[in-house]
């Protein structure tokens, strides 16, 4: 049975101890992705977000290219923390690596010169709503999720690795997995901070 809209953004929760099981079938999990992406909105139905999903070795590469970025720049000492933090990413399932498509930002700002600032804001829209629809229909099906922000740290690499196209712009990598741990108590500010109601 389906879940209200409600009781499943209450489920979707930021999932650090994943791991490599799935409760549906790898093709599924993808059609899965690629369903939550199409139809999430964009302004002027831009369509400008973009996908990498990554599974199982190809994923792992992944963590291994950060890593590998990642220790030229933090302290010897220090690296021991990240390098277990990156495992623990690596240990997930797979990975989803958002882009925004720059490619057809420029051609709105060309076709609508009026609102040429807004498209890179909208575009950036467009990549919150994608990754948010993304964690829900992961979250629907029991399957954990974490989101993170390596780039640009990593473009370059990705870009070489999977031959990403020029104009497609890294925003986000989300890790999906089995829930190996429960997400910790999540704790709410105020509503009178956060809400102005005028009727």
């Amino acid at each position: 049975m389906s879940q209200s809209f409600n009781a499943l953004a209450e489920k979707r929760r930021t999932i650090y101890a994943l791991g490599p099981t799935l409760p549906l079938a790898e093709d599924e999990v993808i059609a899965l992705i690629r369903t939550a992406i199409r139809n999430a909105p964009s302004a002027f139905n831009s369509q400008s977000s973009r996908a990498l999903i990554l599974l199982g070795e190809e994923h792992k590469k992944f963590w291994a290219l950060t890593g590998d970025q990642l220790k030229k720049r933090v302290a010897a000492d220090a690296f021991v923390n990240t390098e277990k933090k990156l495992a623990g990413f690596a240990a997930a399932a797979g990975s989803v690596l958002f882009f925004e498509d720059q490619q057809v930002v420029s051609g709105l700002q060309q076709q609508f010169p009026s609102y040429a600032d807004n498209f890179p804001i909208w575009s950036e829209h467009s990549t919150g709503i994608a990754q948010y629809a993304v964690w829900l229909a992961l979250a629907e099906k029991g399957i954990g999720a974490n989101l993170q922000h390596y780039n640009p740290l990593v473009d370059e690499d990705v870009q070489q690795t999977w031959n990403i196209p020029a104009s497609w712009k890294l925003r986000a990598q989300m890790n999906f997995g089995s829930i190996e741990a429960p997400a910790g108590e999540k704790t709410y500010i105020p509503d009178s901070e956060r809400f102005i109601v005028a009727r």
